[in-house]
């Protein structure tokens, strides 16, 4: 008597399970490894990372990006260049921005010399258009532009609130704060330039903006949608990530209500390389790159330290009023620009890198220093050093920062 038709079937399912179950065990290992496994050492830590040749990430795709009109100079590097002085900055003055924070106006707390004011940034061999703000906003038009990160994010993304709300008429403006947001509304144009608080673009501890002055930093592995949610729909996304990571942090497997909390220690270059694995993923699932931009704008330079950059072995940027002039003074970790780079590149949906650590790294003479509101009462011995409180980490505006806006201007219209 023949085998039926269903036995057959029953047979064949049953040979097949066992190897199922082994190919759904292995896939299932790697998709969840793909954030964590340098914590369990799985993949291995290059420890050759520093000396690599630091490079932006690049790639080469034929299809037009969201927002061109035209293009750049073929060959052309906007971010290898030269400082050139300009009488004709700022392109605005601190009285003139009513967004400006307090901790960003150097002129109105008592810095008592403008030089820092007073350059542009030339590149080698090609020029970078000027900043265009009719342009800007014809083109951000019914669409939602959004600056994700920390602090320096919010540095860059109040200079462009800058940059635009003069062509906009008072009553057609408006600027609110909503939790992590802070969202200013140019009402003719329908438009929106928001800003989104996530230094570590994962969930953390630090995240309440208001009230993120925490030693034990925590962030919590597999969690960018608990603020990727809040970024679908923007039609440019600008995110940075850096500085909250260079002091050192811990991560947690698991949730933050959980009552006994898995939290592990990690190198600062393993953690942030889960920050980029998860940002790229969440891009590519994400983003539409026929209608959405995406940049990232890279490190930050600081000044802490002067012996650096061969100053005073005790000092930082308190005084400085001059550039550093050594070209290859790098003012970032470097182990962290290379995961950044190695980690963007990857990503399927085009990402634009405004690499400003390298041309920002000789202004040591552009840091608020002690010209800004502290962040609480200084103390008897603070007063009398200092440099025991200046700010070597925000720029002062108008100043850098909008810089890094004329550089974002071209590569979003330019590219």
């Amino acid at each position: 008597m023949k085998p039926s038709h269903s036995s057959s079937i029953f047979r064949v399912t049953t040979l097949l399970s066992p190897l199922l179950l082994v190919a759904f065990i292995i896939s299932a290992a790697i998709f969840y490894c793909s954030d964590f496994c340098y914590i369990s050492g799985l993949q291995g830590h290059d420890d050759e990372t520093t000396n690599r040749t630091i490079s932006a990430p690049q790639k080469t795709r034929s299809s037009k990006l969201a927002f061109a009109i035209g293009e750049g100079k073929r060959g052309c590097d906007l971010f290898s260049g030269k400082w050139v002085q300009d009488y004709g900055r700022p392109l605005y003055e601190e009285w003139e921005c009513p967004y400006l924070e307090p901790q960003l106006t150097c002129q109105e707390h008592g810095r008592p010399e403008k030089d820092y004011r007073y350059w542009r940034w030339q590149p080698h061999g090609c020029s970078i258009p000027s900043f265009n703000a009719t342009l800007m906003l014809e083109a951000l038009r019914g669409k939602r532009m959004m600056f994700v990160g920390d602090s320096l994010n919010r540095g860059q993304y109040t200079s462009l609130i800058c940059l635009l709300h003069r062509i906009i008429p008072q009553n057609a403006k408006t600027m609110e704060v909503i939790d992590s947001v802070t969202v200013f509304t140019a009402k003719d144009y329908g438009a929106t330039i928001e800003f989104y608080w996530a230094p570590f673009l994962l969930e953390s501890n630090a995240d309440d903006p208001f009230k993120h002055r925490v030693t034990d930093r925590i962030v919590r592995n597999g969690s960018i949608d608990k603020h990727g949610d809040h970024w679908k729909g923007a039609d440019i996304l600008v995110f940075n990530t850096y500085i909250w990571w260079i002091s050192g942090l811990r991560v947690l497997r698991g949730s933050f209500e959980d009552e006994v909390k898995d939290i592990v220690e990690i190198a600062k270059e393993d953690a942030y390389r889960i920050a980029m694995k998860s940002l790229v993923k969440w891009i590519n699932k994400n983003i539409d790159p026929e209608n959405t931009r995406v940049l990232f704008t890279s490190m930050s330079p600081t000044h802490q330290w002067s012996y650096k950059w061969g100053g005073d072995p005790k000092g930082n940027c308190y005084n400085e009023t001059t550039m550093i002039q050594n070209p290859n003074y790098f003012g970032a970790e470097e182990s962290l620009m290379h995961v950044a780079t190695e980690e963007l590149n990857k990503s399927t949906v085009p990402i634009t890198f405004l690499n400003i650590t390298h041309l920002s790294s000789a202004r040591k003479d552009a840091h608020t220093s002690i010209y800004k509101q502290p962040w609480g009462p200084l103390t008897d011995a603070q007063l009398a050093n200092p440099k025991s409180y200046a700010d070597c980490i925000h720029w002062c505006l108008p100043g850098l920062q909008d810089i890094w806006n004329e550089l974002l201007f071209s590569k979003l219209f330019y590219p």
